[in-house]
């Protein structure tokens, strides 16, 4: 399995004094690093990748299930796509001969959550399947479509607190934002160079919400 390297955001993540509420299981605070997914681009190439998509109408969810895009494969030995975010995004993971993580720490990027058991958390794709069928990926093979969907090279999956992945359903940033402000930058920055990266195209209020998330952006 392919580790891929943390990343921190210098500055916006250092506390002086931490505060912890504990609460179903959790602990809201702000770490001094967190493990972020690979390839976040710079706030300059962002506003590149975002003026050069395409902007057109939602295309029909005809033929849509999440069977098309075949999803948490075997990555390495025991591991699959799950298991591997799981293992990149934790602190101190020990994980069982199935690779599932027996015990870890994870900081919910999302929400601030701390939590540290893996059952509490979702893999959530940056833009969803759903949202990327609707935006090219129907007329895509199914073996692209299962390389979208296990896309460990860029910042398309990332581990957050179960119910917020499941609020944000397949919802694009028009209508869904991290609920933790300090999230939007690196979430808008995320969104954008995915679909860049896989040749997707925006709807118009798709845009305007990421480029007044991507205006809040100061690195």
């Amino acid at each position: 399995m392919v580790l891929s390297p943390r990343n921190s955001l210098s500055g916006l993540l250092t506390v002086a004094v931490a505060v912890l509420l504990f609460a179903a299981g959790s602990i809201v605070c702000v770490p001094s690093a967190v493990a972020l997914p690979p390839g976040t681009p710079s706030k300059a190439t962002a506003q590149s990748q975002l003026n050069s998509l395409s902007v057109r109408s939602q295309e029909s969810m005809t033929g849509y299930s999440r069977d098309r895009f075949p999803h948490w494969i075997t990555i390495s030995g025991t591991c699959n796509t799950r298991e591997t975010v799981l293992k990149r995004d934790a602190d101190s993971v020990t994980v069982g001969s199935d690779c599932y993580p027996t015990s870890g720490r994870w900081y919910s990027y999302y929400d601030g959550a701390v939590w540290y058991q893996a059952s509490d958390l979702d893999i959530d794709h940056i833009v969803p399947l759903a949202e990327a069928w609707r935006s090219g990926a129907s007329h895509w093979t199914t073996s692209k479509r299962q390389s979208f969907a296990n896309d460990l090279n860029g910042p398309q999956l990332i581990a957050v607190t179960d119910n917020v992945n499941q609020a944000k359903g397949d919802q694009d940033p028009s209508t869904w934002q991290p609920p933790r402000s300090g999230a939007r930058c690196a979430y808008a920055k995320w969104w954008i160079h995915t679909k860049y990266r896989w040749g997707l195209h925006l709807q118009s209020s798709e845009k305007s919400a990421l480029q007044s998330m991507l205006n809040s952006c100061s690195y």
